[in-house]
Order: structure tokens, then C-alpha cells, then sequence
């Protein structure tokens, strides 16, 4: 199974880890069956950018960017190189580790998880 690790740029919320992740399963699905609080208004269809997170470690192993997902990632909020939306990180590997960075979520209007 993957091991997925997220930390939080809110600093007062500690590291999860989840180790059970499977192939076929978004960072995003991975956040609602973990309860870590990560905003999603288009309930995960590629559609807005509320759900942006950064991969810090493990890009190879979550589908590649598309142009439509790099369209949204321009209007996320603080955009980096290794920005990219949650609900498009779809795992790749079940031998996968892979670890991102949630943003402040304090400054997103969104659906609450």
C-alpha cells in the first residue's frame, strides 16, 4: 500500500500519515476517508481550485498535469512548481511515498470536510 504524508503550512495542525492508500485514489478521496480537513467546492471534477496542494516528494508516482488542471492551478491561491489539485493527484503505485503540503485553509471559501 502507499504511504501518503501530509503536512499542514497551518503549523499547529500535526503531520498525518496515511499508510493504507491504494492505486486509483485521489489525494482528495484520501482526505475525506482520513479526516484531514482540506477545502473542495466542484467536489472533485477538476473545476475550480479550492482543493490545491503542493507535492513536495513522490510527483512520479500520481498522474501527470493537465493543461486544464494548470489552468485552475493559476488561479489557486499562492501557486508554486509543485502546485497541483488534490482531486487530480490520482495514485499510480501502490509502492507510492508521497508526501504533500496542505495550505492554510483559513483562506479558502469552501466546502468544509
Amino acid at each position: 500500500m502507499a504511504r501518503i504524508t501530509f503536512t499542514f503550512e497551518d503549523k499547529s495542525i500535526p503531520t498525518k500519515i496515511v499508510e493504507n492508500a491504494e492505486e486509483g485514489y485521489s489525494i482528495l478521496e484520501l482526505t475525506e476517508d482520513h479526516d484531514i480537513h482540506l477545502n473542495h467546492n466542484c467536489g472533485g471534477v477538476c473545476a475550480c481550485s479550492t482543493c490545491h496542494i503542493y507535492v513536495e516528494k513522490g510527483e512520479d508516482d500520481i498522474e501527470e498535469i493537465s493543461d486544464k488542471e494548470e489552468d485552475f492551478i493559476d488561479r489557486a491561491i499562492n501557486p508554486r512548481l509543485e502546485s497541483r489539485l488534490a482531486c487530480q493527484c490520482v495514485i499510480l503505485n501502490n509502492d507510492a511515498d508521497i508526501e504533500v503540503q496542505i495550505p492554510d485553509q483559513k483562506q479558502i471559501i469552501g466546502h468544509e470536510h
